[in-house]
């Protein structure tokens, strides 16, 4: 018996579409990123955001489809994450063959935002797929279906990757690097910090000056072998620790502090922080 082979068009098999709507997602503009990241959206240009783990990327990324009131996909990467992953692949469903759109192909159809979020975890024959959808060309080649997807108006491509973690096996390609607008992210000054802490954390001022206080003061311990240092969303989490009731230096060290490393003398070297600072 032949079987019946069907096409499952946007949302037929990836649903995780974030539409624009609701409260403006909270983010603490540092410069000119704002207006860069709109203007490239503007002029179709992909960017690259490029930063340490927790400073805000994917928050910003939100704020923008938000802004810009454009759909949002958001993909994971990681080792195993293929080119079908991507851009879709077929399915058995009861007696048929159907074909389902990957999360790439669903943004580039509706014209959504896609941000790859950590692209370098992605191998290579992965990344490659990409490059016809980020220049002129504007196309997602499906060589299954043999379809080529163009993409929507609004459509725009979006990665981010922690530079402190990229090496000789896991950096981007120049001739892919080459194809965006690149932004550079860190964690926000003293000041700011602070605000996003009182924001998202729900502690008072004095609560979140002293926790991005005790975070400066454990980042100058990366000459020291930290491997990481603590980040804005380390101290929002201890943050909504403290603020329900959970003693500050308790909370630190839970989400703070342990997250971090498991180094003996780091840790007594912490603590010894935690001590001085709050």
């Amino acid at each position: 018996m032949s079987e019946t082979v069907t096409t499952a068009r946007a949302g037929g098999a990836f649903d995780g579409v974030r539409h624009p709507g609701g409260d403006e997602p909270y983010y603490v503009a540092s410069g000119a990123e704002v207006e860069v990241f709109g203007t490239a959206h503007a002029s179709g240009l992909p960017v690259m955001l490029k930063g340490p783990t927790g400073c805000g990327k994917t928050r910003f990324v939100e704020h923008m489809a938000w802004r810009l009131k454009r759909p949002l996909v958001t993909i994971a990467c990681h080792d195993d994450l293929s080119a079908s992953d991507l851009t879709g692949r077929y399915l058995i469903r009861g007696g048929e063959t159907v074909w389902a759109d990957g999360p790439l192909t669903v943004a580039a159809r509706m014209g959504a935002i896609c941000y790859l979020d950590e692209v370098v975890e992605a191998r290579q024959d992965t990344i490659v797929v990409l490059h016809p959808l980020t220049d002129d060309r504007r196309l997602l080649p499906i060589d299954k279906t043999g379809e080529l997807v163009e993409a929507a108006p609004g459509f725009q491509l979006v990665i981010s990757y922690n530079p402190g973690y990229q090496h000789a096996l896991k950096d981007l390609k120049p001739s892919t690097r080459q194809r965006f607008v690149a932004l550079e992210f860190d964690f926000p000054d003293a000041a700011r910090e602070a605000e996003i802490v009182m924001h998202e954390g729900g502690v008072d001022r004095a609560a979140a000056t002293a926790l991005v206080r005790l975070a400066g003061r454990i980042r100058a311990l990366r000459d020291q072998g930290l491997a990481e240092a603590p980040s804005t969303r380390l101290l929002v989490s201890t943050a909504r620790l403290i603020a329900r009731g959970i003693p500050a230096p308790q909370a630190c060290r839970v989400a703070l502090v342990n997250p971090l490393t498991d180094d003996p003398d780091l840790l007594a070297a912490i603590s010894d922080l935690i001590s001085a600072t709050l």
